[in-house]
């Protein structure tokens, strides 16, 4: 009797040991669960053998190939994010500015409307097909599938940043219409809502105008004296002078916005780099096109602010240094800002407003709702705009719309990949 109250009491001791340590297991299970990552999520995930069987078929089914394009982008970009970013930015800055040295100093902005609607097609093809997908579902990888996790308020938030993208560039150009006295602003002029002032070249040919007029009362107040006599030159009337101003105004204010904007092209190349590679080159793609027209616009509105060739494109180079600014801004903010996606996703405390969510994460909407914009208020407007000429007008915008086509065209072929033939 006593060696089996001696074994019952055992039995006792131990299934209450097992119940405290199953019940520490439990516990430790669910405060672990709760402080999971959405990464750290999805590697739990692979390890379900339904997932490592659709893994397995994805990767029979859909081979991963190297094109022509990926090996162009891994030689340009062989580094980390921040030092792709850098790369990126030196990229769509350095050509552009050098390719003014070809530029005559009277082009005509408006020239460049092809090759603005080019621009345009890239950028909302990167947006719509590149960024907003990243941005909400994430980036497809090849070998294996991938699940999205739906968290209260996520989707809201993204939402949020990319209209603060959006109404940002919207206060830039108001501010930049007040600055000018309600006559600046920016058109779709050369891309980027870095439009050519209206307020500016209306000055530019009203001071041309004033000039031609003072010179020929001149003429005629020589011609109405003696012979051998000589009069003084008249002094430049007031008006005039106003006008040299304003014009003056309209170009030092357009490089201010230049600057502010080429931030936003800065932070747009590091958050696209930190989400994906294949993210940074397309957006470097999409912004390199835009800048090209950008800067031939900006180049010839100093010119017709009274800046030399030379100056000028001293002007433009300078207001390069700000999309660096803008890119070392968002590698500080997705170093130490974290992030809960992309590549080196590492999480700094609590999320934004209860979601995973960091603040690295809110850079890519941001500049989601800046190319919006450009794509949208700062050329539609312009595209709508019609003259008397019914035939040389339908011409002209179906070489828009082609162009437009062409640049959509190229972002939307970097997303499709090549077909295969099942196995």
């Amino acid at each position: 009797m006593a060696s089996r109250a001696r074994a019952v009491l055992l039995a006792i001791v131990f299934l209450f040991l097992v119940y405290q340590v199953a019940a520490v297991i439990l516990e430790k299970d669910n405060v672990s669960i709760g402080q999971l990552t959405p990464g750290e999520i999805e590697e739990k995930l692979q390890e379900c053998p339904l997932v490592q069987s659709l893994n397995a078929h994805k990767v029979s089914t859909h081979p991963q190939t190297s094109s022509v394009t990926s090996r162009v982008f891994s030689v340009l970009f062989p580094g980390s994010p921040a030092v792709n970013a850098l790369l990126a930015t030196l990229y769509i800055s350095g050509p552009p500015n050098f390719l003014l040295a070809l530029c005559p100093p009277n082009i005509d902005p408006s020239s460049l409307s092809v090759m603005v609607a080019f621009a345009v097609g890239g950028l909302l093809g990167d947006t719509l097909f590149h960024l907003l997908p990243e941005i909400f579902l994430g980036e497809v990888e090849p070998d294996r599938v991938k699940f999205v996790m739906v968290e209260p308020n996520k989707n809201l938030l993204l939402g949020v940043a990319i209209m603060v993208g959006f109404v940002t560039f919207v206060a830039m150009d108001k501010g930049l219409r007040i600055a000018t006295g309600g006559n600046g602003g920016h058109d779709h002029g050369h891309g980027h809502a870095h439009g050519k002032i209206e307020g500016g070249e209306k000055a530019a040919a009203s001071a041309v105008a004033s000039g031609s007029e003072v010179r020929a009362k001149q003429e005629a107040a020589r011609q109405r004296k003696p012979n051998g006599t000589t009069t003084a030159p008249e002094p430049t009337s007031i008006a005039e002078k106003e006008v040299n101003a304003s014009v003056k105004l309209g170009g030092y204010l357009n490089l201010i916005a230049d600057f502010t904007h080429n931030i936003t092209d800065g932070l747009a190349l590091s958050s696209s780099f930190y989400a994906s590679p294949t993210i940074g080159a397309t957006t470097t793609v999409a912004v390199f096109f835009h800048e090209i027209p950008h800067e031939v616009g900006d180049f010839a509105l100093l010119v017709q602010s009274g800046f030399s060739k030379r100056k000028a494109m001293g002007a433009q180079f300078l207001t390069a240094v700000g999309a660096f600014l803008g890119t070392c801004i968002g590698i500080a903010v997705q170093e130490f800002g974290g992030s809960s996606s992309g590549l080196g996703a590492e999480v700094h405390g609590p999320g934004l407003f209860g979601t995973s969510l960091q603040w690295g994460d809110m850079l890519l909407p941001f500049t989601a709702g800046t190319f919006l914009y450009v794509g949208t208020v700062a050329v539609i407007p312009e595209m709508l705009e019609t003259g008397p000429e019914k035939g040389k007008e339908f011409r002209k915008t179906l070489t828009q719309f082609s162009a437009m086509a062409a640049g959509a065209g190229i972002m939307l072929a970097y997303v499709i990949p090549p077909c295969t033939q099942d196995t």
